[in-house]
């Protein structure tokens, strides 16, 4: 049986949701890997909705699953109905909605608070020894949930995020977009992607890179 990855998303769209090129090539470098994959996302409004022509905050509510479904081609489960029992591999694909909507970095800072249900498939994962890929700035969700574990990630080179990432217990090595840092300790493994860009050529290298790291530790 093949093994299952999932892929842990936070809507859709850069400024509000998961970033689309990082998602999509998480799902085509596993896709090429022959894993099955399980796209996920948490059941809860988006803390805010913003146009994507402007960056402007718009009026209107959204829904992370039903905006994440998108991405998926509406093959999607809400995390309520997901374990970390059900994968053997999980993966956060970047975007603010990583930062806003599965916890609120963006918001506050280290003194975040994580989604409940994104907590638990986080923590179940880790402490089963299954692998965890994260990306952009997605491993700020890891290092908030698994800080205690001292995990080592990367966010690329922004000092202040990385500050951020090392007050919640987590080691920040810099690392250039086209490179992975690898915490075999925990089994982590993370890449810049577009907290360094500068396009979507640029990210797949680094992309291609964490999810092989993973497919190599199921």
């Amino acid at each position: 049986m093949a093994k299952q990855v999932g892929v842990l998303l936070s809507g859709c769209g850069v400024f509000d949701g998961s970033e689309i090129h990082e998602a999509v090539l998480t799902l085509l470098f596993l896709d090429r890997s022959g894993v099955a994959i399980s796209c996920l996302a948490p059941d809860m409004a988006q803390v805010h909705v913003i146009d994507h022509r402007t960056q402007i905050a718009d009026a209107a509510s959204r829904n992370v699953l039903t905006e994440a479904a998108r991405i998926a081609r509406g093959d999607i489960l809400g995390l309520d109905a997901v374990s970390a029992d059900d994968l053997d591999g999980l993966i956060l694909p970047g975007g603010f909605g990583a930062a806003k909507n599965l916890c609120d970095f963006a918001l506050v800072g280290p003194d975040a608070s994580v989604h409940p249900q994104v907590a638990e498939l986080l923590t179940g994962m880790h402490a089963s020894g299954k692998p965890i890929g994260a990306m952009c700035i997605a491993p700020a969700v890891v290092a908030r949930v698994l800080g205690a574990a001292k995990p080592v990630v990367t966010i690329g080179n922004d000092a202040g995020t990385a500050a951020g990432i090392s007050a919640m217990g987590a080691t920040h090595a810099d690392c250039d977009v086209d490179e992975i840092c690898v915490d075999d300790d925990n089994k982590i493994v993370t890449t810049p992607a577009y907290m360094l860009g500068p396009g979507i050529s640029d990210i797949a290298k680094g992309i291609e890179k964490m999810v092989a790291q993973v497919i190599a530790w199921l």
